[in-house]
């Protein structure tokens, strides 16, 4: 029994996909696809880590950094992942959130 407890691991996904920009006329071209930035929280018994909220704008943010918007581009096909991992039963927990996006340009 104490052997499983010790190498037991699962893991879970979720996300969720939002609307950024409007796409509905033919009045932008994709300049990238599919940049994405990421962040992971570690939990110890339940405790520690950040607040979801906090994870998808920290991914976000280094999304934006690596891949800086100029003028008339914006974010559009955002999607928001999550990828929960337990180790140990539940005594240490991963939370890893992926922000997936691509740039379009308004002409």
């Amino acid at each position: 029994m104490l052997a499983l407890l010790l190498t037991s691991c699962s893991a879970v996904h979720s996300g969720s996909m939002e609307n950024s920009a409007s796409l509905s006329s033919a009045n932008f071209s994709y300049v990238k696809q599919n940049i994405e930035g990421k962040a992971q929280a570690t939990y110890v018994l339940g405790i520690g880590g950040l607040a979801k909220e906090t994870l998808v704008n920290n991914a976000k943010q280094k999304m934006l950094a690596e891949n800086p918007l100029r003028d008339n581009q914006t974010l559009a096909n955002l999607t928001v992942n999550f990828k929960k991992s337990y180790y140990l039963g539940l005594i240490y927990s991963t939370v890893k959130c992926t922000v997936t996006a691509d740039v379009v340009e308004f002409k």
